[in-house]
């Protein structure tokens, strides 16, 4: 938000409005002025979180996640801020976070960082949910703390060229590919067996490397009506609830996707480590709430991507899909090598996606365009392709966190180390402190 500061001083102009503070136990310093300056930073972090939960009850689902004091949850509900107040006190936050004193504490300074960066997502997403529209590379820079590099569809066309010889034939590419794919679904009284298997291997490959909390768990439901294909609410204390979207057929790659993606080592390890790590480990409450549009967005869907193929390599995944996952399902193991590698040539066209929505949503093309985009670069079903189009219009911008999160979690990774071992002490890293999509820019 370039003209942030101008925002604040005429929001502050029209009044001031600060939630009640209640102090955290406060970690053991010995010199007055680092006791006084860590209740300050601590009474900061309360107050965001209480705004959080306030603009919760401004926007369903604008909060994904929150385990913290019971209390401030129900005080959202009884004593609600009208939007002049949360603005108000969005940019109170700001100042008063800015005026907290440097630290020698790098985790402090990265503490200060993400708050400040989460409260730049909430003055964007104020504005938006009082009708304010930002164009897509601006809202994205906004929310997420990234502008996105869009490209044109026509670079993605080589590499539907490239698919045209592995699914050759008559009729539009899309067509085929929906055709081929569709021998590969999963039957729907298989689809708990299936992706009970494969989210406990998922669990199993990432409990080699992580010591995850004692009791952590999850519950897995079927559901339809949605814009998305699976979706982790995470309870706290450990816990997470897992949703898969039945609406359209789910094919047999899904099951490792959503198993690493939803489940292990991504959103659930992701929110334990957190909750284990900052929230329990160090008090720092702000972590008991996610807003969902944030720069968090970015660290937790890249990361969940990444821990696919983090815990498979290519042949492994193969290897594995073809001789548990495949039989499982009642599907041909002898056609797994010919869908994966399907598979593996359409990762090219994600950025496709990314493009689709900008122009969509600024208005370039129709829905119906939008639609036919989708079903052409995304190498979908028309079914699906509406789906991609729902889900744009529901979560707008957030679509950048998957495909842009993706390369970017996955850069500064493999920079800390060619090794596994190296490559998943980094990713417990990210997923264990609070960073940012700046920390993870490779010069």
């Amino acid at each position: 938000m370039k003209n942030r500061w101008l925002v604040a001083a005429a929001c502050l102009a029209i009044s001031a409005c600060t939630a009640a503070v209640e102090p955290l136990p406060a970690p053991v310093i010995t010199d007055t002025a680092g006791l006084k300056a860590s209740n300050e930073l601590g009474d900061i972090a309360a107050d965001y979180v209480k705004l959080t939960l306030a603009l919760g009850e401004k926007e369903a689902g604008y909060v994904d996640a929150y385990y913290g004091p019971a209390q401030w949850a129900e005080s959202a509900k009884t004593d609600p801020r009208d939007m002049r107040e949360l603005g108000n006190a969005i940019v109170d936050l700001m100042l008063r976070l800015d005026g907290t004193p440097p630290s020698d504490d790098p985790m402090i300074e990265a503490r200060k960082r993400f708050l400040s960066a989460q409260l730049e997502a909430a003055l964007t997403r104020h504005a938006m949910m009082q009708e304010e529209l930002f164009p897509f590379a601006e809202e994205a820079m906004g929310l997420f703390g990234v502008t996105p590099e869009l490209r044109p569809l026509e670079e993605f066309d080589p590499v539907l060229e490239e698919i045209e010889n592995i699914v050759p034939g008559a009729g539009p590419l899309s067509e085929r590919v929906a055709a081929f794919e569709n021998g590969y679904s999963i039957p729907k009284d298989r689809l708990k067996d299936v992706f009970d298997t494969a989210i406990a291997e998922c669990k199993a490959r990432t409990e080699v490397h992580f010591d995850l909390p004692e009791g952590e768990n999850f519950k897995m439901e079927f559901v339809t009506g949605k814009s998305w294909s699976g979706y982790n609410y995470y309870q706290g204390n450990y816990q997470s609830l897992i949703q898969v979207n039945t609406d359209l057929p789910i094919f047999i790659g899904r099951a490792v996707d959503l198993g690493c993606h939803e489940g292990y080592p991504g959103h659930h390890v992701y929110n334990m480590l957190l909750e284990k790590n900052l929230t329990k480990g160090r008090g720092w409450q702000e972590f008991s709430v996610y807003p969902l549009y944030s720069p968090q967005s970015l660290i937790a869907e890249g990361s969940a991507n990444y821990g696919i193929e983090l815990a498979f390599s290519g042949q492994e995944r193969l290897d594995y899909e073809r001789d548990v996952l495949y039989p499982l399902a009642g599907l041909d193991p002898d056609t797994a090598a010919a869908y994966w590698a399907l598979q593996i040539a359409k990762q090219a066209l994600s950025g496709a996606r990314m493009t689709i929505a900008q122009q969509y949503l600024d208005g370039e093309i129709t829905r119906e365009e939008a639609i036919s985009l989708n079903q052409k670069y995304q190498l979908v079903s028309v079914e699906r392709a509406a789906q991609m189009t729902d889900f744009n219009d529901q979560y707008r911008s957030y679509v950048i966190n998957y495909g842009l999160g993706l390369e970017m979690v996955r850069d500064w990774i493999e920079s800390q180390g060619d090794a596994p071992v190296w490559r998943w002490k980094a990713m417990e890293q990210l997923l264990s402190e609070p960073m940012l999509p700046g920390d993870l820019v490779v010069e």
